[in-house]
């Protein structure tokens, strides 16, 4: 079954000076400061960015994509633990993205879970979405 999800973002003055919010609609769960300090400085101040958006989806989209890739291969995963870095530089966009992802996986072994890491890595549906930024990945099995 298809479905859509949806989001919207207002922004009020200039790229460097303004502010805006983005409101998950979908969920309702809630409102988010976005600006582009958020972007380009090492602390965020309280506001997020298209970037960390972009991580959050891709960490926990992956992980869903990892856990079924694990399931039909007969190793389940306990807990998978993923993190997405998400690299802006601007005047060029976002330049790469790295999943760093821990697993407790009984029954696999380094092997096959560094396989098993990089299937979901190219199966990921927000991967697919991304195609044309480098992905990379670090895989460790706990």
């Amino acid at each position: 079954m298809a479905a859509t999800r949806n989001a919207h973002a207002v922004w009020e003055g200039n790229l460097f000076e303004g502010k805006g919010v983005v409101t998950l609609d979908s969920s309702g769960l809630g409102s988010y400061p976005v600006s582009w300090p958020a972007r380009t400085d090492e602390l965020a101040n309280g506001r997020t960015s298209p970037e960390e958006l972009i991580a959050a989806a891709h960490s926990s989209c992956y992980n869903m994509a990892f856990s079924n890739v694990l399931d039909k291969a007969g190793t389940p995963p306990t807990k998978l633990t993923t993190s997405a870095a998400v690299t802006f530089v601007p005047g060029k966009g976002i330049t790469g993205i790295h999943l760093t992802v821990e697993g407790e996986v009984p029954g696999s072994d380094s092997a096959k879970f560094a396989e098993a890491a990089e299937d979901a890595k190219q199966n990921c549906p927000v991967s697919q979405a991304l195609t044309g930024t480098t992905i990379t990945l670090s895989a460790k099995l706990i």
